[in-house]
């Protein structure tokens, strides 16, 4: 089965982030999730990366850490990609920090 794209809010269970991760000022991977009223519990982080974007969006500027992506295993067997918005703009939720990018289906029981 293909990527699906879905770009909505998780909810990340309270107490499970990754306190290292933190102290070294990067978002602490929740070890467990909400999405869509279900429950996931990442079972492996597969990769990490950042992505910047220059400051005030002008070309040449300074690069601002926008966002942290994980690509996890959940125990759904699905692989997910969550990230972590490092800094709200004005006005948004502290409950939009975290949000589901994309699933990749785990493979059916045969």
């Amino acid at each position: 089965m293909a990527t699906e794209f879905i770009s909505e809010p998780i909810s990340p269970e309270p107490g499970t982030a990754d306190a290292a991760a933190m102290a070294r000022g990067v978002p602490g991977l929740p070890a467990a999730f909400t999405w869509r009223d279900r429950r996931y519990v990442v079972q492996q982080l597969l990769e990490s990366w950042k992505r910047s974007e220059a400051y005030n969006h002008m070309p040449g500027g300074e690069r601002y850490y926008r966002r942290q992506y994980y690509r996890v295993l959940v125990d759904s067997g699905d692989i997910m990609t969550i990230y972590a918005v490092r800094h709200l703009k004005s006005g948004e939720s502290n409950s939009q920090r975290w949000r589901l990018y994309t699933v990749e289906p785990g493979e059916p029981d045969s």
